[in-house]
């Protein structure tokens, strides 16, 4: 006699069934077509092929950049989005505050990279809600891993997402090594950056440049964030991808910064107004920095 299974509820039952603490897993198994990255419902994996990024004119995100400081980490992200030689968005958002001591930055195609960012944002709420405790900070990193790894089948597509996820690890035994960043590859490879700073997105080779000069690991919260728009101001100098701080309109980097004491933090815009008009006068009279 074979042995008896548990058969999953179907329909509107599946909501109220006791389940997995893992919210993508619950989605997998009732509405797959939701996930990032999947084939719509209604379209051939041929059809969706045929319409990749070549062929879509979606927006992409482009340079973040993140930096430990005695206290934590930081992460900051530029304002535009691109659809070929186009700006898209001037004032995208890119960085986004995961949970209370994690943060994730965005860069590849927009749409997808969003929806990953609520997805993912979701499931650690979720998760905290079942298990009654929060995630760890590389259970938070490797959950994230396996979502990039979900959309390598848009990846090849030409719909790349590559985060850059940062966190104040709790659990550190050191304090002062608490704060860490996380980097990813398109098919869900994770690294740890130990260097104490990194960057994605088309940018950041310009952005790391300007990290390799600028970066003190014994840098308190200010200096950190005033590093980080530096970084961001050289990538925009030469990347036309990468958009620079709108005086006129008022548009400046998004900044989150990450403590013990604060958690995740967005700055506040009259604090980056303040930090980026420094810069700018700065650079009007070093251009170099």
């Amino acid at each position: 006699m074979e042995p008896w299974l548990p058969v999953a509820p179907a329909g509107p039952g599946a909501y109220l069934a006791p389940g997995p603490s893992s919210f993508t897993d619950f989605v997998t198994a009732n509405a797959p077509h939701l996930l990032p990255g999947r084939v719509p419902e209604g379209l051939s994996p041929a059809a969706a092929a045929m319409g990749g990024a070549a062929g879509l004119q979606v927006p992409h995100g482009t340079t973040i950049v993140a930096l430990t400081f005695t206290d934590g980490v930081v992460i900051a992200g530029d304002r535009r989005a691109t659809a070929g030689n186009v700006i898209a968005q001037r004032d995208i958002e890119k960085v986004f505050i995961t949970d209370s001591h994690s943060a994730i930055g965005i860069a590849g195609s927009a749409g997808i990279a969003l929806q990953m960012v609520r997805l993912f944002t979701v499931e650690l709420e979720h998760y905290d809600k079942i298990e009654g405790v929060p995630l760890s900070l590389d259970g938070k990193a490797n959950k994230l891993a396996s979502m990039i790894q979900q959309n390598l089948g848009a990846a090849l597509q030409g719909f790349v997402v590559v985060p850059l996820f940062v966190g104040y690890d709790l659990d550190a035994a050191d304090p002062a090594k608490a704060g860490r960043i996380i980097t990813y590859d398109a098919t869900g490879g994770r690294y740890d950056e130990l260097l104490g700073y990194h960057a994605v997105g088309s940018g950041s080779v310009f952005a790391k440049s300007a990290l390799k000069k600028l970066y003190d690991p014994a840098a308190d919260r200010d200096l950190a964030v005033r590093t980080a728009v530096e970084a961001l101001y050289d990538a925009a100098d030469d990347d036309t991808a990468t958009g620079g701080p709108d005086l006129v309109r008022r548009i400046y980097p998004v900044v989150v910064t990450i403590t013990a004491d604060e958690g995740a933090v967005r700055r506040p815009e009259d604090e980056m107004e303040t930090v980026v008009r420094a810069v700018v006068a700065g650079r009007m009279e070093k251009p170099g920095g």
